[in-house]
C-alpha cells in the first residue's frame, strides 16, 4: 500500500487566498515587524518566505536585522519600541537566537497582542483554557490540514512525539480541542514506539531525522511530520527514499550539497500510512500561511480595542 501524499501547498494557498480576500475589505493594511539577529542562512531563507508571503496577501512587513553580538537588553529594547508603536500590528522574532539570548524573556517581552508566534504566556494560558488566542502558527497549520482534507480528529487516538512550548504542547492541546484522545511521547518515554504504534494520527517533531521507523506507525495511520533535518551525506539517502524519488534527492543533492528530510522515514511511511505529510513541501508550508492569518487576527482585534 502507498500512503496519500498529505501536500501542505493546496491548504496553505486555500488560506491566503482567505487572509487576502478580507484583508481587502479593511481601510487599512496590517503591518508585521520581524526580527532576525545574526546571519544564520536557514533563517535568512525562512524570513524571505515569510516577507514573500505577506506581500502576496497584502500585509506589510518590515524587516529588522541586528548583529549577532547585540546584546539581550539591546534586543529587548528594540522590541518595546515596536509594542509601542502604534503602526505595528504584528511582531515575530524568527528562531534561532544567540546563545546569549534567552528566548523565553524575548517572548515574555512581546506585547501579547502583537505575538504572532503564539508564545507569550499570556497567548499560552489562553490556549491552555480553550479562549481565543493566537495559537502557534505549525500546530495550528496541521489542525488546518487535518481539517481541510477531511480528516476526522475527533474520537481518535492522537500521538504527539515531542513535548517543546512552539509544538509538541500546543499541538496536543489543539489535538484536545477537537476531541482527540491525546499521548504526549518524549526522550523519557518508555518503550516509545509501542505507543506510536497505537496512534491513529501521529505528530512527530523530535529534530532527529528519520527517527520514527514502520515499527513504529500504526496500519492505516495518519503521519504528519514536523521535522526539518539537513542530511549532508548522499550515501544516506538511500535510507529515507527509493524510485523517482531516489533520483530526484540525488539531482538536488548535487545541486545544494544537502538534502532535507523530516522526522518520519518517508520510504518505510508510505508502506504503513494512509496519510504523509512530504519534507519539505508539508507543514513548513502551513506555518507560513498560519502566520498571516494571525497577524490577520492581531491587527483587527488591537485596532478594535485602540
Amino acid at each position: 500500500m502507498k500512503a496519500c501524499i498529505l501536500s501542505g501547498k493546496p491548504v496553505a494557498e486555500q488560506i491566503k487566498n482567505e487572509v487576502k480576500e478580507e484583508i481587502r475589505k479593511l481601510d487599512f493594511r496590517p503591518v508585521l515587524a520581524v526580527i532576525r539577529v545574526g546571519d544564520d542562512p536557514a533563517s535568512a531563507i525562512y524570513v524571505k518566505n515569510k516577507i514573500k508571503a505577506a506581500e502576496e496577501v497584502g500585509i506589510v512587513s518590515e524587516h529588522y536585522h541586528f548583529a549577532e553580538e547585540i546584546s539581550q537588553e539591546e534586543l529587548i529594547k528594540e522590541i518595546d519600541k515596536l509594542n509601542e508603536n502604534p503602526e505595528i500590528d504584528a511582531i515575530l522574532v524568527q528562531l534561532p537566537l544567540p546563545r546569549h539570548i534567552e528566548e523565553k524573556e524575548i517572548f515574555r517581552r512581546i506585547d501579547y497582542r502583537k505575538d504572532v508566534d503564539g508564545f507569550h504566556p499570556i497567548n499560552a494560558g489562553k490556549l491552555f483554557q480553550g479562549r481565543s488566542s493566537l495559537a502557534p502558527c505549525t500546530p495550528a497549520g496541521v489542525i488546518e490540514l487535518l481539517k481541510r482534507n477531511g480528516i476526522q480528529i475527533k474520537q481518535k487516538h492522537a500521538v504527539v512525539v515531542g513535548r517543546s512550548n512552539i509544538v509538541g504542547k500546543p499541538m496536543a492541546i489543539l489535538l484536545l480541542r477537537e476531541d482527540a484522545t491525546i499521548t504526549i511521547c518524549h526522550s523519557q518515554t518508555k518503550n516509545l514506539f509501542e505507543i506510536t504504534r497505537q496512534a491513529d494520527i501521529l505528530v512527530v517533531a523530535v529534530g532527529k531525522a528519520g527517527f520514527i521507523r514502520s515499527e513504529g506507525i500504526k496500519e492505516d495511520a495518519v503521519v504528519v511530520d514536523v521535522g526539518i533535518n539537513q542530511i549532508k551525506d548522499e550515501k544516506k539517502l538511500g535510507e529515507f527514499f527509493d524510485g523517482e524519488e531516489l533520483e530526484k534527492r540525488i539531482e538536488i543533492f548535487e545541486r545544494r550539497g544537502t538534502v532535507v528530510v523530516g522526522d518520519v522515514n518517508p520510504k518505510e511511511a508510505m508502506q504503513k500510512a494512509s496519510f504523509l505529510t512530504p519534507v519539505p513541501g508539508g507543514v513548513g508550508l502551513l506555518t507560513v500561511a498560519m502566520l498571516m492569518k494571525n497577524t490577520l487576527k492581531a491587527a483587527i482585534e488591537r485596532r478594535a480595542n485602540l
